[in-house]
């Protein structure tokens, strides 16, 4: 568990299944996560068993200083031998978007790999169409690295992603501000 002012990164659980099927299922909350399909709670409980078991992969639950799970962070890709990993993260419940709960999660998650998994670099993609989240990662002390063309395609055309990542001595652990 990794406590913030604000929030509380924790184990995802079997509870939090249903709300990730009703969030994973709605147009706006997925439009600019990397990759979608339609979600059942059969789906969501396959990918909540592989990701327990996998090495690869740390995720975490999204609270709210109430205990409102609001959505997920997580590290995937995590090479320990390259010491990087690839970071994700939503905000499924669209009553808590722009309340800087993405910025905080984040801060959190990049000291925990910095810190406890010894990782030097943490990247992301996100798609150059997603203002709110270049701001996010941008405040987060992550540098775009490259754009990646027509990589998604979406809403009936292709879009461009950034390449964006921030480096273990680019990071100062202050919630992620730079």
């Amino acid at each position: 568990m990794l406590k913030g002012p604000r929030i509380t990164l924790r184990a995802i659980t079997r509870d939090d299944l249903p709300r990730y099927v009703t969030w994973l299922n709605d147009v706006e909350v997925v439009k600019h996560l990397t990759t979608y399909i339609p979600f059942n709670l059969d789906d969501e409980t396959d990918w909540y068993e592989k990701q327990r078991k996998d090495q690869s992969v740390v995720n975490f639950a999204i609270d709210t200083e109430d205990g409102k799970h609001i959505g997920s962070i997580g590290l995937m890709k995590i090479d320990a031998k390259n010491q990087n990993a690839e970071l994700g993260i939503v905000i499924g419940d669209k009553e808590e978007w722009g309340k800087g709960y993405c910025t905080e999660a984040i801060g959190l998650l990049l000291g925990y790999g910095f810190g406890t998994l010894n990782l030097n670099r943490i990247f992301l993609r996100v798609d150059t169409d997603n203002p709110g989240g270049l701001k996010c990662y941008r405040r987060c002390g992550f540098i775009t690295e490259g754009e990646m063309r027509q990589v998604i395609f979406s809403g009936g055309k292709f879009i461009n992603q950034y390449l964006m990542s921030v480096l273990r001595n680019e990071y100062r652990d202050d919630k992620g501000t730079r």
